[in-house]
């Protein structure tokens, strides 16, 4: 019987994530890895649980998610021949929970800068298990509360819908036209369908367009997640969604990010994959997904971090959270920067890692 079942579960898992590389869209290159020392620290504050990164006139713009001590910090990247030179934090901002915060729960996940008005946008998953909704906020650069976006009722934490806790606002992007921003969920919310497993299961995350002027929703696609890469073996995996880029109007990088416990410092899988929205329902009105008739958006795989493990300085691909186009290399290619949460080693060793890769659009 044994010799029957372990083929047959490593047949289903095969099944249930992407591994064919779609080389019609775009070509994915590994270029450098950079790990930060271990601590270091700025402003009175260990830098860690970094889960989110933006680029803008140069500069760089770093969330962390310590909900005890919300913050952002401003950094600079030099890059020299297609490698990743110095890494410098330069400044940390924390957030001013006062008017405008006082009752939300800052578990941030993404940020995206608005240079030319000083500001940032920024996700934050909340604490669904304590009720605390999660929210999309606009800061000022100095970490003052300026406005936030009015959320569907399926995203509330005391609705009946209901999101899965730690698995709500991961990503987020500005829209191609400028117009407004995207966010991900990390996981279904829970009427929409079932956690992925390592067995095929319909698992849509909801990706939210949100106009910038009228602070509201006004589209909504969904977005099917792999299923689990590797076989846990402490009873814990998860895969979803950590961040999201919009590069043209309706195509999207999407990451996803797979972790399965008991594999040490081998437990993560993470891939960047393409999403076509221009053919998917609006899904903005409906209550739940389940069981309901609705077209996805097209996905195809770009790029697996596994190809380029042996290349990565630790040999360790990481907690990968954030990512961003960052400034257009020498050939003219577009850089894309990413980087990982270390979860200031909360679940045993891991690092905190930036990627440069180089990505050549085809289509």
């Amino acid at each position: 019987m044994k010799r029957i079942l372990l083929p047959a579960l490593c047949l289903l898992c095969s099944c249930a994530t992407t591994n064919k590389i779609n080389k019609n869209i775009a070509e994915v290159n590994f270029l450098d890895d950079f790990v930060l020392p271990e601590n270091v620290r700025t402003g009175n504050t260990e830098v860690g649980g970094l889960s989110g990164i933006d680029y803008a006139q140069g500069k760089y713009f770093i969330i962390c998610d310590q909900p005890g001590n919300p913050r952002f910090y401003k950094a600079e990247i030099q890059l020299k021949e297609n490698k990743i030179d110095t890494v410098t934090i330069e400044e940390v901002v924390k957030i001013d929970q006062s008017a405008g915060l006082e009752d939300a729960y800052l578990d941030l996940e993404s940020i995206r800068a608005i240079p030319e008005e000083n500001a940032v946008f920024v996700s934050s998953e909340g604490q669904i298990e304590k009720n605390k909704d999660p929210g999309i906020y606009k800061l000022s650069e100095d970490g003052k509360f300026i406005k936030k976006f009015s959320l569907p009722g399926y995203f509330s934490a005391s609705g009946e819908q209901k999101p899965r806790n730690n698995g709500v606002f991961e990503g987020l992007a500005k829209s191609y036209d400028g117009k407004g921003y995207w966010t991900s969920t990390e996981l279904p919310l829970e009427k929409d369908g079932p956690k992925p497993k390592l067995f095929p299961t319909k698992s849509p995350v909801r990706i939210t367009l949100f106009d910038s002027e009228e602070e509201k929703p006004v589209r909504q696609f969904a977005y099917k997640l792999d299923g689990i890469s590797k076989i846990p073996f402490l009873y814990f995996a998860v895969n979803g969604v950590t961040e999201i880029l919009e590069y043209k109007k309706d195509q999207f990088l999407v990451l996803e990010r797979a972790y399965s416990s008991g594999h040490g410092t081998n437990g993560n899988t993470v891939k960047i994959f393409s999403a076509n929205a221009a053919n998917a329902t609006n899904t903005l009105e409906m209550q739940q997904l389940k069981n309901k008739d609705y077209q996805l958006a097209e996905k195809k795989l770009l790029f697996n971090f596994k190809s380029v493990k042996d290349k990565l300085q630790e040999g360790i691909i990481d907690n990968i959270e954030g990512m961003t186009f960052g400034p257009t290399l020498p050939n003219g290619n577009q850089s894309l920067i990413l980087i990982s949460d270390n979860n200031f080693n909360s679940m045993g060793k891991q690092i905190t890692q930036l990627i440069l890769l180089e990505i050549k659009f085809l289509q």
